[in-house]
């Protein structure tokens, strides 16, 4: 693909959604650290229905802290692989506290330092909340930037470093949205959406459909 094509389909995207947003809900970097980490193998539905119940009890380092390993299990066992998840958000909290004067800091080594948060997480957080331009690269753009041939590459790495490559500085920063919402609502998994895409004539995806 080339990088006039690129920009066509990064400028209508940013043209359809002109600010986009997360689907997770927070109001402060803790509230989506936290999100993102019950984040994995989970969807954002799930994870705003038991944070919506969590944070109005608990939404800083000390308060989740002092839930205890069970308290806050009781909040988010509705959410897969909760267990490890509990015991991993607990943890981040006790650092944040002992380590960062009980904030998140913005760094990415500091981030990935804490326990179930890695590179894909802390992409999410330094973008999100910090407004830095870096690309998490989970299954949606993965598939996205594949099925496209907007940036390929064999694994989530490799079409992170391809996305920061190719992609024009002025739409770096919300290239992650744009993407992961394309491809949760358009160009999804099992039958994409091609009919009702609005960069279908641009994308070099040999098997569209009439959908």
């Amino acid at each position: 693909m080339n990088k006039e094509k690129r920009r066509e389909i990064l400028t209508r995207l940013r043209d359809n959604n002109p600010k986009p947003q997360t689907e997770l809900n927070y109001s402060t970097p803790f509230e989506l650290l936290i999100a993102v980490i019950l984040s994995a193998q989970a969807t954002d539905v799930g994870v705003n229905k038991a944070t919506d119940k969590l944070y109005p009890i608990a939404n800083t380092p000390e308060a989740i802290a002092a839930l205890g390993l069970d308290g806050l299990k009781h909040y988010i066992k509705t959410i897969g692989l909760y267990n490890s998840k509990a015991a991993n958000v607990i943890k981040t909290c006790q650092m944040l506290v002992e380590q960062h004067n009980s904030q998140v800091p913005e760094n990415r080594e500091a981030l990935e330092a804490l326990p179930g948060v890695g590179r894909k997480t802390a992409n999410v957080v330094l973008n999100t909340a910090f407004g830095w331009p870096t690309i998490a690269v989970d299954t949606h753009i993965f598939r996205v930037s594949n099925r496209t041939k907007l940036a390929m590459g064999k694994n989530v790495d490799h079409v992170e470093e391809k996305l920061l490559k190719v992609i024009p500085a002025e739409f770096k920063v919300d290239v992650h949205h744009w993407l992961i919402l394309h491809g949760r609502y358009t160009c999804i998994a099992r039958k994409p959406r091609c009919g009702s895409c609005i960069i279908e004539d641009l994308c070099e995806f040999r098997e569209k459909t009439s959908d």
